[in-house]
């Protein structure tokens, strides 16, 4: 089994970004006790530390540990980086995550070709012959429908291009739904109720 979660500061100052750090070898440390294999997908930094992580998850039991971390995590500490600053709890959230599925990987038999008669100019033969393709990707209900030659396998092979070409669009904007989509989870950490508390430089739990 494999699940994927993300690790947050939710845009938050320095000292969250090093929670996340602290966080992450946390998760590492205590994924060996439980048999659970990590991997990481994506790092994002800022000023050297990393504001978010995407990690796989891969184990035949996932649940337990993944419950111990799905949640707020607190850190009680003065901060490294402003010794007089007054604020000592840094947040970060680790919540599930969905990768975006490829679009543009399409399988032929996920397509579905019908012919039908061409119409415009073209003469006679046009009118006669069902050269025109039809082709509808099934998965996501992308049609094309190409009548540029008077070839029936000329007008299909056109037409795969084609759908192909839309599903390159639509990777790209599912792509920026999803990039939208994780600027809106990373800024929206629920501070407060946090699932584990940790203290000190030492990152201990108590």
């Amino acid at each position: 089994m494999e699940k994927y979660i993300l690790i947050s500061s939710g845009r938050g100052p320095k000292e969250c970004n090093l929670a996340v750090q602290l966080v992450l070898e946390r998760i590492l440390a205590e994924a060996d006790q439980y048999g659970v294999k990590i991997e990481t997908v994506e790092v994002e930094k800022m000023d050297g530390l990393p504001s978010s992580i995407v990690l796989k998850l891969s184990s035949r039991e996932i649940a337990v540990f993944r419950d111990r971390w799905i949640g707020t995590i607190c850190w009680i500490s003065q901060s490294p980086f402003r010794p007089n600053h007054r604020r000592k709890n840094w947040f970060v959230e680790v919540k599930d995550w969905y990768p975006a599925k490829s679009a543009t990987q399409m399988n032929l038999k996920d397509v579905q070709f019908k012919t039908m008669r061409s119409s415009g100019a073209g003469g006679q033969h046009v009118n006669k012959v069902s050269s025109a393709v039809r082709a509808t990707h099934l998965p996501t209900g992308l049609m094309v429908q190409v009548m540029d030659t008077r070839s029936q396998l000329q007008n299909r092979e056109i037409a795969v291009l084609r759908l192909e070409e839309q599903l390159m669009v639509l990777e790209r904007l599912q792509k920026v739904a999803a990039e939208n989509q994780r600027w809106k989870e990373q800024i929206a950490i629920e501070r407060g109720n946090s699932k584990r508390i940790f203290f000190g430089s030492k990152f201990k739990e108590r």
